[in-house]
């Protein structure tokens, strides 16, 4: 890491002395009200159900509306797809429609088209990538041509918080026809953005919707192209941003964000993302490192990790330690009562010597921050845990954990913007594929607090689950993310907690 950063500061340095010759490029997207964005993962499924990475979150936004939207400043429910809606029973909501919507291939929207997509992805046969966003769903019926009715499987009072998230409007017409396989190949939605070229795992090309609906609370998009490369190596990105090949890129290393800062072509934005960063622990009966199913060792990983320092010197500005799997603005995320563990390396060599483990050798799986991994890996060998990194793409890196060959993770999640704790700690420890701790006492507290109508049950029941997984230590809670973007310096742009990059509110100076 080191030699690479000397050699993105010579590249720096030239490029600071060389003034703002390098600001033509920007003038030249300028001028055709185009965007360029590079982003180092590419989505496993431009379908929205059907992927799993932040880049993906952000295509679906542009791309597709919800029914309902939250404002991310005000966090105030807005109808989007849905102009109405009304609380039936604990169990029914009815929604009424908005008229006049065309999908981007032109079919009318309608009940139709709410109906299959509630329905296709509440069928757990369709394999719907996270089901914690849609196994709440029961099923959705026709009252009229603009009228619907969901009713959910239990009662589940975050609903219209997910509606307003992941859960996005296919045409029904159109997704039949091609199903997700299609549906990833050529995109349709009633975004304020169209797909107009995709490249799987190179790049893909969004164009202003003309025909986007007034109303909405998503307005219409000013920039007419967004063109979004997958560029996985961070240098190449840096690299691009300094040339001007480049106008937007984000998850910038503090390091580097901090030398951009001295670049008078470009502007650095940084701010706290609800995105949290942790490590699993594999504690499984047959977990393939049994030294993990002792909870001293998982204890003197905990102990020998410097959180602080972490945060201080490589995560930046805005960034917070966390003690339990949650975002601290989710309904029901709290650290009360949970055991905290201090960076203390003596004691997290004499918690493995008491467990009698020597020689540890771990493999730890991570797909971003790698700077972060690195750092992790430093502090377990100062304790006498060593580590060989798999670092891998997101879906990837997934399949290891759930087919059970993962002994450490470092990863992070974004909860897909949803600001309850449903959205984040059951993903991991409600027996569901990536739950590589599986206590029954959690789960059910995690499903009593998912579907309790009362919020005092709810917020005990989580806070009861969080304190179990934290004094057991299931796993490491690091700190949430903050994320640096860097940009030309005259696209005028807003950074969210929520990490959407929103193209429709985009604009250049």
């Amino acid at each position: 890491m080191l030699g690479m950063n000397r050699g993105f500061a010579l590249v720096l340095t030239s490029v600071v002395l060389a003034g703002t010759a390098l600001s033509t490029p920007a003038w030249a997207q300028k001028a055709a009200n185009t965007i360029r964005f590079a982003y180092d993962q590419a989505p496993e499924s431009v379908d929205p159900f059907f992927n799993n990475t932040r880049i993906g979150v952000i295509i679906g936004a542009n791309v597709w509306d919800t029914l309902v939207y939250r404002d991310p400043v005000t966090n105030e429910y807005k109808g989007q797809l849905a102009t109405s809606w009304k609380q039936v029973d604990d169990r029914t909501i009815d929604f009424d429609l908005r008229q006049g919507v065309k999908f981007h291939n032109g079919e009318e929207f309608d009940a139709d088209d709410v109906v299959y997509t509630l329905n296709f992805i509440a069928r757990p046969e369709n394999k719907v990538v996270t089901q914690g966003n849609v196994n709440w769903i029961e099923k959705a019926e026709k009252l009229d041509k603009y009228k619907v009715r969901l009713t959910t499987r239990e009662v589940f009072p975050a609903a219209i918080e997910y509606l307003a998230g992941p859960v996005v409007i296919h045409p029904n017409e159109y997704y039949e026809k091609v199903g997700p396989k299609g549906q990833n190949e050529k995109p349709v939605g009633s975004g304020p953005y169209k797909v107009t070229n995709y490249v799987p795992g190179k790049s893909i090309t969004l164009e202003l919707n003309k025909d986007y609906f007034s109303g909405s609370p998503k307005p219409r998009a000013r920039i007419g192209k967004v063109e979004i490369r997958f560029i996985p190596d961070r240098q190449t990105q840096m690299a691009e941003a300094l040339s001007g090949g480049v106008d937007l890129i984000m998850n910038v290393p503090k390091d580097q964000a901090d030398q951009f800062k001295t670049v008078p072509t470009l502007q650095v934005v940084s701010g706290e993302t609800m995105r949290i960063v942790f490590m699993q622990i594999n504690a499984l009966e047959n977990s393939p490192a049994p030294a993990l199913k002792d909870e001293r060792v998982r204890k003197a990983i905990i102990h020998a990790i410097d959180r602080e320092a972490m945060v201080k010197n490589i995560v930046g500005e805005g960034s917070r330690v966390l003690n339990t799997i949650c975002f601290p603005s989710q309904f029901g995320c709290t650290d009360e009562g949970a055991a905290r563990y201090p960076y203390d390396p003596a004691k997290a060599k004499a918690l493995l010597a008491e467990a009698g483990v020597s020689n540890l050798t771990l493999d730890i799986v991570a797909y971003r921050e790698r700077n972060q991994t690195e750092a992790l890996i430093g502090y377990l060998q100062r304790v006498g845990i060593k580590t060989n990194l798999r670092f891998l793409q997101y879906a990837a890196m997934r399949e290891v954990v759930s087919s059970n060959k993962a002994m450490l993770t470092h990863q992070t999640w974004g909860s897909f913007s949803v600001n309850d704790v449903s959205a984040s700690t059951p993903n991991f420890f409600a027996f569901r594929s990536e739950d590589i701790t599986r206590d029954a006492a959690v789960r059910d507290l995690l499903n009593k607090g998912n579907n309790s109508v009362d919020p005092e049950i709810r917020k005990d029941a989580y806070r009861r689950a969080l304190k179990i997984i934290a004094d057991k230590a299931y796993a490491v809670p690091l700190f949430s993310l903050s994320t640096y973007y860097v940009a030309s310096k005259d696209l005028v742009f807003k950074p969210y907690p929520d990490e959407i990059v929103r193209f429709w509110e985009m604009s250049w100076k």
